[in-house]
Parts: structure tokens; sequence; C-alpha cells
């Protein structure tokens, strides 16, 4: 499964939430703005902007652009690390501190049956739902091959 597959498993409704956490500051400060707006396409990057490209960015993430939406899981992640930090310290994966974690650790072993579910009963409350299953998504595609988007039903 591809990073695209996982947005269009997720679903539209779910990815204008993710779009609306997506923070200018937090895509600053990890210098990832210039390339998150690039890989857009926008001129101008700000969160109106970003909020009426969301359907032609759906479009293009319908079409497979697996760059862009790695860089929209990346700035929509980065914009949200206290949450990454609190499930990787839930999950006892060893990481920076700053929710950075060696993929060749030990990390995968981590990963046991039923963490998806584990995740999101302890922070699905604390945390949107759209952005929550993002993380879980994209942890289990960067540690894993998964074939098919958990969504938590």
């Amino acid at each position: 499964m591809t990073l695209s597959e996982v947005f269009a498993g997720l679903g539209r409704e779910r990815f204008d939430g993710i779009l609306r956490g997506v923070s200018m500051g937090a895509l600053k400060t990890y210098k990832v703005y210039e390339a998150f707006k690039v890989r857009t396409r926008l001129l101008k990057l700000n969160r109106d902007k970003l909020r009426k490209a969301a359907p032609k960015l759906w479009d293009r993430l319908a079409e497979g652009d697996d760059d862009l939406a790695r860089e929209l899981a990346q700035g929509a992640l980065v914009s949200n690390l206290e949450m990454i930090i609190e499930v990787l310290d839930f999950l006892e994966i060893p990481h920076d501190g700053n929710g950075f974690f060696d993929q060749d650790d030990d990390a995968k072993e981590r990963l046991t049956e039923g963490w998806q579910e584990r995740v999101f009963a302890e922070f699905g409350e604390r945390y949107p739902e759209p952005l929550l299953l993002l993380y879980v998504n994209h942890l289990d595609w960067e540690m894993n091959e998964p074939d098919k988007v958990f969504l938590a039903a």
C-alpha cells in the first residue's frame, strides 16, 4: 500500500481535517515550508490557500501522487509532534525526544498485534481522529507493508 492510498482510505472528509491541522510555523521551524509549498504547487502558502487547494490536492492523491502524499503527511505530522511523542512513548519506541526515531532500531518489534487499536483507544479522545488515524497508518506504512488502511471502526 502506498501513502497516497492511505489518504484515499481515510477519505476526503478526514483529509480536509488533516489539512486544517497543518501549522505554517511548524513547517518553517522544521525547514519543510518551501518543499511543502512547491509540492502543493501553491505560489503562496497559508492556511486559507491550503484549505482552498484541498480539492485539487485530493485529485492528485487519487491519481497516486505519492510524493505529494509524503509531503502532506510530513507537514501534518511535524505540526503535531506532541501527539507523535506521546504515541511513541506509549508504544515504548525509543526516539530522540522530538518524535524522530531510528527505523533500523527495534521499533518494528514493538508494534505487536493490536497496537493500532491500543493507540486509538488511548489517544482517540485527546487528538483529532483524522490526525491520529494518519499517524497510526503512517507509522504502520513506515514499519510494515500493510495491505489495508486502519480506520478504527
